[in-house]
């Protein structure tokens, strides 16, 4: 599939994020896996907009109930909060970090979050302050980061769709948060990976995005003293 194709499928799929409704309640993130193992070694929170909610799918089939299973299956105690909100921006995620700092309290924060500001054709430089801020604040809490890069479709212009990109690997670049390149690689675009809109991941589309980025998860974890000194 060509990356002009891939780029105008992926500019529908973030529209219908933008404005799709969740069935569950946004502003209440919950765990991930209902009645797993209690953690033992830490908390990730996923933040991030219907992507990470899981819009249409069975929350224990949306990617941090399925990341939360994998690392458990692997021997990694960790308990992983699905904090997703369905069309929320960057702008969205930054107000609401202390939220998340106070009351989640994560170890690791995996942030993919920006798709629905390239929606609107936000500036990228507002996405790029945005993560920096939020990586700044939350190194300063000694959280580990790590970023789900995005990227925009074609139709908003060869400019607009370079700078976007590369907000994410600059913003790792300038904090050394760690960086997956593309959240959805492998997935958007593909019929077998998406919903029957085309669009949404679906059970196994959120299997394939685990299996992309749980290297960079699972270097994260294990570099980090379990949160009980086990």
């Amino acid at each position: 599939m060509s990356m002009r194709h891939l780029g105008r499928v992926l500019f529908f799929a973030l529209a219908l994020t933008a404005c799709s409704d969740d069935p569950r309640p946004a502003a209440t993130p919950s765990a991930a896996a209902p009645g797993a193992v209690k953690p033992t070694a830490g908390i990730i929170v996923a933040m991030g907009d219907s992507l990470t909610a899981g819009y249409g799918v069975d929350e224990t089939e949306a990617y941090p109930a399925l990341l939360q299973a994998r690392l458990h299956a692997d021997g990694h105690r960790w308990q992983v909060i699905n904090a997703g909100i369905s069309g929320e921006t960057s702008s969205g995620a930054r107000s609401r970090l202390d939220w998340v700092l106070d009351r989640l309290k994560p170890d690791i924060v995996l942030l993919t979050t920006g798709a629905n500001d390239g929606l609107r054709g936000i500036d990228p430089k507002v996405v790029e302050e945005n993560l920096l801020v939020m990586v700044r604040r939350l190194q300063t809490r000694g959280v580990v980061t790590i970023i789900g890069g995005m990227k925009m479709a074609g139709n908003l212009g060869a400019d607009y769709t370079e700078n976007f990109a590369a907000v994410y690997p600059a913003v790792a670049a300038a904090t050394g948060a760690r960086l997956i390149p593309f959240f959805l690689e492998g997935v958007a675009g593909d019929r077998r990976y998406n919903l029957s809109d085309g669009i949404h991941p679906n059970a196994a589309g959120y299997q394939r995005i685990v299996e992309g980025i749980y290297p960079t998860v699972v270097e994260a974890v294990t570099t980090l003293p379990p949160a009980n000194g086990t």
